[in-house]
């Protein structure tokens, strides 16, 4: 009884959790054509993570950011998300600032693939496609091989029907990115963020998915955020972030 009063007390404190941005519904749809950043400043309660800081990001190209540990890498992600809104200054798409963007819209240009790819009790197939409800087994399996994945879940005895143990227990942490980034390509959406993608690849598996960012490099916007060298190696522009700022 004591187990259940807690598990449910947990439920009842998610459920009474309020948004920290409001999703917007009535305002307009964009079709990515270029990012910018104008003079933001986010904290994290008192403490400031960005500090007046600007950048503009063309589209076709791949971008790296690149800083020390806590210096604001994975937050520039997740504002350009609009999973936070900044104390100042603004992000723009196409010339508008996030708020003046329905969430649906902005969320649908882009696939953000987070360190930490959770993996679900389903199939290797069902877990690809929550990328796009709709996609076709063909669809999932090219996927796959863009993310060096397919040759793997094809090993497995009952293949891209393997089920899952609950938060991929049966998967290395390795395999479980490689799952992330497959989810990203099966998205196929014009902006593509990553955070650390390649940190639990080998130098074999980080080149093959290297390559396949590069080769739609021409109709995407890659934003790589990575301490590896060989990573960065691919990046047209690299934004270096120090103290909040743009060093």
């Amino acid at each position: 009884m004591q187990n259940t009063f807690a598990s449910g007390s947990r439920v009842l404190d998610i459920l009474e959790e309020e948004p920290l941005v409001e999703e917007i519904k009535d305002e307009k749809e964009v079709s990515f054509n270029g990012a910018k950043a104008e003079n933001v400043t986010f904290a994290y309660k008192d403490e400031i993570i960005l500090d007046n800081l600007s950048a503009d990001i063309p589209k076709n190209s791949v971008v790296g950011i690149v800083g020390r540990s806590g210096s604001g890498k994975s937050t520039l992600l997740k504002l350009l998300m609009r999973f936070y809104d900044p104390k100042s200054g603004s992000i723009k798409i196409n010339g508008e600032t996030l708020p003046n963007i329905n969430t649906c819209s902005l969320r649908d240009n882009m696939a953000y693939i987070t360190q930490q790819t959770y993996i679900f009790n389903e199939t290797i197939e069902e877990n690809i496609r929550l990328a796009r409800r709709d996609a076709t087994l063909e669809e999932i399996m090219e996927a796959a091989k863009k993310a060096s994945n397919h040759d793997f879940i094809l090993s497995l005895p009952e293949g891209y029907q393997t089920k899952m143990t609950e938060l991929g227990g049966n998967l290395s942490d390795g395999e479980k990115q490689r799952i992330g980034i497959a989810r990203a390509f099966l998205h196929n959406a014009p902006i593509i963020l990553l955070d650390e993608p390649t940190s639990n690849l080998d130098s074999l598996n980080e080149a093959m998915i290297l390559k396949s960012l590069l080769n739609v490099k021409a109709e995407k916007l890659i934003i790589l955020v990575s301490h590896r060298q060989s990573t960065m190696a691919i990046c047209d522009q690299v934004i270096g972030i120090e103290n909040g700022r743009m060093s």
